[in-house]
């Protein structure tokens, strides 16, 4: 792509410079997914893993699934007008700041934008374009299907849940005050439970050519936990550490998330707490003062501590069900192990 133009230096740096962080959870769920039900052995050894015809496949798939992740964030940072991710300028801020350094015509803030659409969208293509180039390489091709089909499903749903999330935090004062809990908790299923864990986990099942058994036992190990990663990521998104998060604190607030932990917090509030909590979250502007007296609000409300127990409760059903089910033993050993890492992160 660099022979087009000079210019496409920066657009593909930006996106190796994104593509260079993250935890890889997706891409991990995804190889024990496939591990799970193509492993019959009680131990664990990559190399062994390594010699299947369809190791390459699996490894390209799970690739795709990070390559996916990052266009999301792209949009998602557009979208939430988030200045950074993973600690340095989010991408469409880099190109804003691309369009001022140069002295370029027009708004910076129009092209930093427009230019971030474009690199989601090529990020976006370039995931649909890894998964299938893994896919033609797997050795049975009614997995290859299964595989794609929840591949599919997958972005469908993200999209879904992603419009759910923005019609949320500007449509929430027409819906009655009984819906908002159910309504938030409906966003973390579709915009991220689904799609960090459970997604990845029946893409690399399909990869394995799983059983239905065996699909459904990671399902439902898969979507309680995705539920608790992102109850965690909510908690971060209000309290986390600047300097561990790589996001400035209490970005959730400036952006208008209303998410479960804001939902349980108005229901315990007073009016007047209530009323002021309404009234500055969303506002771009907060400063520092203003986000610690949130924060104030919501401790006081008993929310946190309401988070913590629907977040050991999620976990407690995910590793319910991974008792006696018909995955590798190995597996399960490792799934039960990334749950804690899952919901014990600070980033």
């Amino acid at each position: 792509m660099t022979a087009i133009a000079p210019e496409i230096d920066d657009f593909l740096g930006f996106s190796r410079d994104l593509l260079s962080g993250g935890k890889r959870f997706r891409a991990l769920f995804c190889y024990w997914g496939w591990h799970s039900v193509s492993t019959p052995g009680i131990g664990f050894d990559v190399t062994e893993d390594a010699t299947s015809v369809d190791f390459p496949a699996v490894v390209t798939a799970a690739a795709a699934l990070e390559v996916f992740h990052a266009a999301a964030l792209v949009h998602d940072d557009i979208m939430d007008n988030s200045d950074t991710r993973r600690g340095r300028p989010s991408a469409h801020k880099r190109f804003e700041s691309l369009h001022t350094d140069n002295a370029w015509l027009g708004s910076a803030r129009t092209f930093g934008d427009s230019a971030g659409l474009l690199l989601g969208d090529l990020l976006l293509g370039w995931s649909d374009e890894v998964f299938d180039s893994g896919l033609r390489t797997l050795s049975d091709p009614d997995a290859a299907a299964a595989a794609r089909k929840e591949f599919n499903l997958m972005r469908t749903e993200v999209t879904v849940g992603q419009y759910l999330d923005i019609v949320e935090e500007n449509a929430w004062r027409n819906h009655p005050e009984s819906e908002l809990l159910p309504r938030a908790h409906r966003v973390i299923v579709y915009k991220s439970a689904k799609y960090s864990v459970e997604a990845p986990l029946a893409i690399g099942a399909a990869l394995g050519g799983a059983t239905a058994e065996q699909t459904e036992s990671l399902r439902g190990f898969g979507l309680p936990l995705g539920v608790a990663y992102q109850l965690r990521d909510d908690l971060l998104g209000v309290f986390g550490d600047p300097q561990v998060t790589g996001k400035p604190a209490g970005d959730d607030l400036r952006e208008g998330k209303r998410t479960v932990i804001i939902a349980l917090a108005r229901t315990a509030l007073p009016a007047n707490a209530r009323t002021l909590l309404d009234e500055l979250l969303g506002d771009p502007e907060l400063d520092a003062q203003q986000v610690q007296v949130l924060q104030g609000i919501i401790r006081e409300s008993g929310a946190i501590d309401r988070v913590e127990r629907i977040i050991a409760h999620n976990v407690g059903l995910a590793r319910a069900a991974l008792q006696d089910a018909p995955l590798s033993a190995s597996a399960r050993a490792q799934l039960t192990q990334l749950a804690d890492t899952v919901i014990q992160r600070t980033a």
